[in-house]
């Protein structure tokens, strides 16, 4: 495995040496100084197969803070040991909505296990269309849910946009009523910047409004070009690396860094993530104030 990692790294820091466009070095201080996590999502081509390998492929890259699940064919014993054989950290583990209803006490255990702080659910919608009737019922359900993994098992509940609940309502949108809703002390968020954007959001401004219910966030850019909708869903190509998209990358930093937010994780679902993530690092660490 050391060799691997060697390897590795040489070959990341090649490819950050040669293959990426140079960033002007700007005076001033760092938008973000720190490391960002990931999304194993976005290497799920191998983790799926070979989670040791695509670990040691994000590790390669200097990060450390994973939003994950278990692993390919482990248990959380079995993954969390992965984990802390390479000095990696799950601070947020994933969960169905399906497994939060009935099987809240496996997903809470399995990721105090992992060592996680937060519970992340990433799709509730039921159906083509995200009703008002959805809605509410989430709202029941997340603050219950939220409630029992505080008292039982210290972790924070949050819920991941995902593009459909920016279907208008009232003064607002069903992303405003969730939030509004939902009891502060038991429910946050994680605001996925693509599947705001996307429905024709601004992450920067939601950010602005609803300050420290954001925990945390999913790092994504929006091919410029690409026109949006309610749908939840767009080509995979349409991910690119940030800085060369729509998104308004240091806006929404400048807002996060205000409001608070946890932690960040680079996801990119793009075929050519393995060229797009280190080109992604590399514009992070290009930005000034």
């Amino acid at each position: 495995m050391l060799l691997a990692k060697q390897t590795a790294g040489l070959a990341v820091a090649a490819f950050l040496l040669g293959a990426l466009p140079t960033f002007a070095q700007k005076k001033g201080t760092p938008i973000f100084p720190q490391m960002p996590g990931m999304q194993t999502y976005t290497y799920r081509d191998v983790m799926k197969t070979d989670p040791a390998t695509g670990l040691d492929r994000i590790r390669a890259l200097g990060i450390t803070d994973l939003e994950c699940g278990l692993f390919a064919g482990k248990t959380a014993e079995e993954s969390r040991k992965m984990l802390d054989e390479r000095g990696m950290k799950c601070s947020s583990f994933g969960g169905g909505y399906d497994q939060l209803l009935t099987k809240l006490d496996e997903v809470g255990r399995n990721a105090k296990i992992m060592g996680a702080e937060y519970i992340m659910l990433a799709w509730i919608r039921r159906g083509n269309e995200f009703t008002l009737e959805q809605a509410k019922e989430a709202i029941t359900n997340f603050n219950r849910i939220g409630k029992e993994l505080k008292e039982k098992y210290g972790l924070t509940f949050c819920y991941h946009n995902h593009g459909y609940e920016f279907v208008k309502y009232e003064d607002g949108t069903l992303m405003d009523y969730l939030i509004k809703n939902t009891d502060p002390r038991y429910v946050s968020f994680e605001l996925d910047l693509l599947w705001a954007k996307f429905p024709g959001a601004d992450p920067a401004a939601l950010l602005t409004k609803y300050g420290n219910r954001f925990k945390l966030i999913h790092l994504k850019d929006l091919r410029k070009g690409v026109e949006g909708n309610l749908s939840g869903g767009t080509p995979v190509e349409n991910d690119v690396a940030l800085g060369t998209g729509q998104v308004d990358i240091p806006a929404v930093l400048k807002a996060a860094h205000k409001a608070g937010v946890k932690h960040y994780y680079i996801e990119d679902e793009s075929p050519t993530y393995a060229q797009q993530v280190p080109q992604s690092m590399a514009y992070l660490k290009s930005l000034r104030w």
